[in-house]
């Protein structure tokens, strides 16, 4: 292992503390019982009130001058000046803690612990004067220094900052630190996820569980990621949707039912789409799909006022609203409406003569659904930036959907779209296990013609709706994709904390080659 002067100085640096009798990793428990952002909320700089406080975090910046030093500390909250003299946190008379430690074997990034009490400087900074200090762990790698400058109009300026994608996402442990806004991100989809938990809940709806190992693959059409069980001596597969067993429970009995589920679908990435993701999938007896559009449509307003006290929120160069109701068009109205062109009727060779007209090339293994669906994806649904729910879906694109009940040859299926991109997928859940059967054997058929996607035949799943699972309405959003939209972020990568990336060792060889 190749280290720099820096690693090297910082390695000596913790042997020579360990010397002094000083470990650089203790192990006790250090109380804190303040953070950056509670001290500068609760201080009155009028009254310049005095607090005691014990706090910890990492040593961002120093200014040491002689007996005393000004220096930053950052904790969870945010960032705090720190003033320390040499005479209060080293009454010893040789001085070390401060002269040797403090002075010359912290750097930035290592985590310490004071105590002392808040005060304001003459400039009007609110600062904590240390009176004890602790050195809680030392950091061997030095961090990126990003520096940032408030100017005259109280516009930030940021140098050498830690922006290179590549890095921030194989490094999120240092993008969190350098780059705190990051954070905010992260904390925004926790509280996107927690308000529809509640809203689902409220509702009367249980969270379940369900399995992410699986013996057939369901619920979607997907490639599937697959591994071996040695004691069984049989090939799982990692679920890519969560579907077939949510009904199973609707058919054991419970009204309404829901999952946060980790899906995983081993096909191409972008900035849309990422092989592990999060979705969370409701299934509630005795509703169809226009039912499930209103709640839709109510659970994501909610979710844009918890996150923001506004339902409109900044995607981009787009301010887009999702205040009830939003836009809806059937499939075929959106197709004609952005090409013109009436699909309706169209049988298979029709549509591939029709999708070459508008130039997008389709795969000879594709049936008939795959070509609308590729229609439609090229040609409406990066136009449609507002949220819009998109109806009414031929039923070759639909295995698991019910047939319309006023219109032969569709499904009562519905997406919304939203700043052109799928967010949500919703049936009237087909509960007739002899069109399910069918449906399930055409999709064989699409298999032997090449289909990867096509799903496979759940004998299991069939033998449940057999024995009855009442009408029933079911959705699936995509949560990473919804906190994209909720957080303004460019990229799937920048709204998980760990995105899936190609080896290391693979990328310097390529760089060689």
């Amino acid at each position: 292992m190749q280290l720099s002067e820096q690693e090297l100085r910082r390695r000596h640096e913790r042997e020579e503390l360990e010397k002094m009798g000083i470990n650089p990793y203790p192990s006790e428990t250090f109380e804190v019982t303040a953070t950056a952002k509670e001290i500068k909320q609760n201080f009155d700089k009028e009254k310049n009130n005095y607090q005691e406080v014990s706090l910890a975090g990492r040593l961002m910046s120093r200014r040491i001058m002689g007996k005393a030093s000004f220096a930053e500390l950052m904790d969870s909250t945010g960032r705090i000046q720190i003033y320390v003299s040499r005479d209060d946190i080293a009454p010893d008379e040789d001085k070390a803690m401060y002269n040797t430690v403090f002075k010359k074997m912290l750097d930035i990034g290592d985590f310490i612990g004071i105590k002392g009490y808040t005060f304001v400087t003459q400039v009007g900074e609110i600062s904590v004067h240390v009176t004890e200090l602790k050195v809680l762990t030392k950091s061997l790698k030095p961090l990126p220094i990003v520096k940032r400058e408030v100017d005259e109009n109280g516009v930030e300026h940021v140098y050498d900052a830690f922006s290179d994608p590549e890095l921030r996402y194989r490094q999120r442990y240092v993008d969190l630190v350098v780059n705190p806004e990051v954070r905010e991100t992260f904390k925004k989809r926790t509280q996107l996820v927690n308000s529809m938990r509640s809203f689902l809940t409220d509702k009367g709806y249980l969270e379940v569980e369900t399995p992410v190992l699986q013996p057939l693959y369901g619920g979607a059409a997907a490639r599937p990621f697959k591994t071996h069980h040695n004691t069984l001596d049989m090939t799982l597969y990692l679920r890519i949707a969560n579907e077939l067993y949510l009904k199973r429970l609707i058919v054991g009995g419970f009204d309404g039912v829901f999952e946060f589920a980790k899906d995983f679908r081993n096909e191409g990435m972008s900035r849309f789409h990422n092989p592990e993701f999060t979705q969370v999938e409701l299934y509630v007896a005795y509703k169809d799909y226009n039912w499930m559009m209103d709640l839709v449509e109510a659970m994501v307003e909610k979710v844009a006022m918890d996150l923001h006290g506004t339902t409109e929120v900044k995607v981009g160069e787009n301010m887009i609203n999702f205040q009830r109701p939003w836009k809806r068009f059937t499939m075929f109205e959106a197709i004609e409406h952005f090409t013109k062109i009436d699909i309706s009727e169209m049988d298979e060779p029709a549509l591939r003569q029709t999708a070459e007209g508008l130039g997008i090339r389709i795969e000879p293994t594709l049936g008939k659904g795959k070509i609308i669906d590729e229609i439609f994806g090229e040609t409406c649904e990066p136009y449609l930036i507002q949220p819009t729910f998109i109806t009414d879906y031929p039923v070759e694109m639909s295995p698991l959907a019910k047939k319309h009940r006023s219109k032969p040859g569709l499904v009562e299926r519905f997406e919304a779209i939203c700043n052109g991109k799928e967010i949500c997928n919703a049936f009237s859940e087909l509960n007739d296990p002899i069109d399910q059967r069918a449906r399930f054997e055409e999709q064989l058929e699409l298999g032997k013609r090449g289909d990867t996607e096509a799903m496979v035949l759940d004998e299991d799943f069939l033998r449940a709706l057999e024995y009855g699972m009442p009408p029933t309405a079911g959705l699936g959003i995509g949560i990473d994709r919804l906190s994209m939209i909720m957080t303004n972020s460019h990229s799937i990568q920048d709204v998980l904390f760990f995105p899936q990336m190609k080896p290391e060792k693979q990328e310097k060889k390529e760089e060689e080659k």
